[in-house]
């Protein structure tokens, strides 16, 4: 993203009130990676990590790398890791782009994500950096401001504001690369809620259903019910997107 990487961008103001992202959210996603027998948590990397919010949440992980083409989003996120009290090594910022990643050995990252970022990525050039490593996930809030349309850096604000819907799929660059987001994580997902809960102990013969009655209310676009392995495009307020490595 051009924009941050400018002489004149403040990046001191970017690292006080750029906001976080619920605890819930990482818990979701490492729950899809640790799906996996096998999973591990030794190497996660952070794309367009900025100043570094997302580092305290990716604490499980041995080693977590933030990687930024903004020289001063890095000096900054460095800065900050000098004022721990104890410096153990777990945290390292390095300027690089999301499309080239020559540092990263092959299957040597166990999980990638990017907060608000992936919108400015070339995904062309992305996916395959990726079809080397594991897990990723990308997200994206939608804020509901934009009087300051006209001046927002494009196209990536807009495929921000379409949900991510423009980002290509990875298998479609790296053929065979990847396994999405199907219908059993949309379930898992779906039983973490505790409204789904009391409905059931109220409702006592959903549970007579394996997938739960509940599904019978969700279709695809073209008015078929969900099916086996078919794949949705779930929205909600944040917009994310969740793939593995085949």
């Amino acid at each position: 993203m051009a924009t941050c990487g400018k002489s004149s961008f403040d990046t001191a103001m970017y690292a006080t009130f750029r906001p976080t992202y619920p605890r819930s959210l990482y818990d979701f996603i490492f729950r899809y990676h640790e799906r996996d027998k096998g999973s591990r948590l030794d190497r996660a990397v952070n794309l367009g990590c900025g100043t570094g919010q997302a580092r305290v949440e990716l604490t499980p992980f041995k080693h977590v790398m933030g990687a930024n083409p903004s020289s001063k989003m890095v000096a900054v996120a460095q800065e900050t890791l000098k004022k721990m009290p104890v410096s153990t090594g777990q945290y390292e910022y390095v300027q690089a782009s999301a499309e080239s990643l020559p540092f990263l050995k092959d299957s040597n990252v166990v999980l990638v994500i990017a907060a608000q970022a992936g919108h400015w990525f070339d995904w062309n050039k992305m996916w395959p950096e990726f079809a080397r490593n594991g897990s990723a996930a990308f997200w994206a809030c939608i804020d509901p401001l934009n009087s300051a349309g006209p001046y927002w850096q494009q196209p990536g604000r807009s495929i921000m504001e379409n949900h991510l819907v423009e980002v290509p799929e990875g298998n479609e660059v790296v053929p065979s690369a990847f396994s999405d987001f199907e219908k059993h994580d949309l379930l898992s997902y779906l039983n973490t809620w505790n409204s789904l809960h009391t409905f059931r102990q109220r409702k006592s013969t959903d549970g007579e259903n394996p997938s739960g009655k509940i599904l019978e209310g969700i279709e695809l676009e073209d008015g078929r019910a969900v099916e086996g392995h078919d794949e949705a495009d779930i929205e909600w307020a944040l917009t994310i997107i969740m793939v593995k490595r085949v």
